[in-house]
C-alpha cells in the first residue's frame, strides 16, 4: 500500500464512528486484495503473499469486532472464516480467481455498510484528535492539508 493511501486511511480512522470503522476495514481488505491480484498477475508470489497476510490481518480485526450472540454476527463470522481459508488456498496455489471471489464478497459487504453509515450519526470513536483542514492553498493546483494541534493529548482518552 502506498504511503499516500496509508495516510488517507489514517485520517479516515481518526474521524470514524463504529460503523465507519468496519467500512474502512472492508476498504483496506479490498485494497490489499487489489495488490494481491496485481502481484499474482506478474508472478510476484512473495508480494502477493505479503498482501494476503495484510488482508487476513484486517479480517482478523473484523472477526474480533463481532458479537456472536446475534445471528448476523454468526453469519459474518462464517463469511470471514471462509474468506481467510480461500486466501490461504490462493496463497498456496497462486489462484487469482479465489482472491477475486473474496474481493467481490468484501465489495458487497462494504456497499452494505456504506448504506448503514447513512443511518449512524454516532460520535467518532477517537476523541480529542487533531483537526485537519484541506483546501487549495499556496497554489492554484496544489492541495495542502493543515493540521491544527489543539493539544498534544490526542486519540483515545482513558
Amino acid at each position: 500500500m502506498t504511503q499516500e493511501k496509508k495516510q488517507e486511511f489514517t485520517l479516515k480512522i481518526s474521524q470514524a464512528n463504529k460503523t465507519q470503522m468496519i467500512t474502512i476495514l472492508y476498504e483496506m481488505v479490498i485494497e490489499y486484495l487489489d495488490e494481491t491480484i496485481d502481484a499474482l498477475g506478474i508472478s510476484k508470489k512473495e508480494e502477493a503473499e505479503k498482501s494476503i497476510g495484510y488482508a487476513q490481518s484486517c479480517i482478523d480485526e473484523l472477526i474480533g469486532s463481532l458479537d456472536l450472540k446475534y445471528e448476523l454476527g454468526r453469519i459474518l463470522h462464517g463469511i470471514y472464516i471462509f474468506s481467510k481459508k480461500e486466501l490461504m488456498a490462493a496463497a498456496i496455489n497462486g489462484s487469482i480467481n479465489r482472491v477475486w471471489k473474496v474481493q467481490q464478497n468484501f465489495r458487497m459487504l462494504c456497499a452494505s455498510y456504506k448504506e448503514l453509515e447513512k443511518k449512524d450519526f454516532s460520535e467518532p470513536i477517537m476523541g480529542n484528535t487533531q483537526t485537519v483542514y484541506a483546501g487549495l492553498t499556496y497554489g492554484k493546483y496544489s492541495l495542502n492539508e493543515d493540521v491544527s494541534a489543539v493539544s498534544m493529548n490526542r486519540g483515545y482518552m482513558a
